[in-house]
């Protein structure tokens, strides 16, 4: 998994497109840019690639900036220093790719995110009647990703804790899919006329794993319709 992480899975565009991003927004994540005169490094890298893809950990930690994506002006120079921080002392690559900040370390994440200059609403980790609790944004991401150990394997591209559908490097080349099976294949046997119960058998599913992966498809697609419009 440790290579894995390393690896190049997606394209930009994908990778946008699984995340539910704007391209733009993840290529300022990885590569940084410049706005108004100032040229702002990467938050993800540590310094900018000039390529157009993406590894299994540059998409786990992108995942967990969406769920704070509440307005257009991100903090670049505060989200770089409180990641180069967790880079350091926990001696990854990809800290946030890695389940410790979230399970063990919160206090080690309270300090660097203070230390940082981080504002409120980007915190991690916030103190509840003297307790570290996670965030909501970073407790939504927690549990959307499977965790083997400490590294990220799995990702739930859909909020509803209840959905089967995954995205793994392992597994179908990271596209999504369910106990394995593609769901965009599950989706196109049932644009062609099949219903549930027969692609349930098709293809070794429960009915519940069959309309999980409809559901995801169906979604995907009408996303993908209104940013067309």
């Amino acid at each position: 998994m440790v290579t894995v992480l390393h690896a190049e899975m997606f394209t930009e565009a994908e990778a946008a497109r699984l995340l539910d991003l704007p391209q733009s927004t993840l290529h300022y994540w990885l590569e940084g840019g410049t706005r108004r005169g100032v040229t702002y490094p990467p938050i993800l890298r540590s310094e900018p690639q000039g390529g157009r893809s993406v590894t299994w950990a540059e998409f786990v930690e992108a995942g967990l900036l969406r769920q704070y994506r509440r307005r257009d002006r991100v903090p670049m120079k505060e989200l770089r220093s409180f990641i180069d921080k967790l880079r350091t002392e926990l001696g990854v690559p990809y800290p946030l790719a890695d389940r410790r900040p979230y399970a063990v370390n919160k206090e080690l994440v309270h300090k660097a995110q203070i230390s940082a200059g981080l504002a409120p609403e980007w915190y991690m980790v916030a103190e509840v009647s003297g307790q570290l609790l996670l965030t909501g944004p970073s407790e939504q991401f927690y549990d959307r990703v499977d965790w083997e150990g400490d590294l990220a394997a799995g990702w739930r591209p859909t909020a509803d804790e209840k959905s089967t559908v995954r995205i793994r490097p392992d597994t179908r080349f990271g596209r999504p899919a369910v106990k394995g099976i593609s769901t965009a294949a599950i989706w196109e046997q049932a644009d062609s006329g099949e219903d549930v119960e027969y692609l349930a058998e098709l293809f070794h599913l429960t009915v519940p794993d069959v309309r999980w992966a409809l559901a995801y498809e169906e979604s995907r697609r009408a996303c993908s319709s209104d940013r067309a419009a």
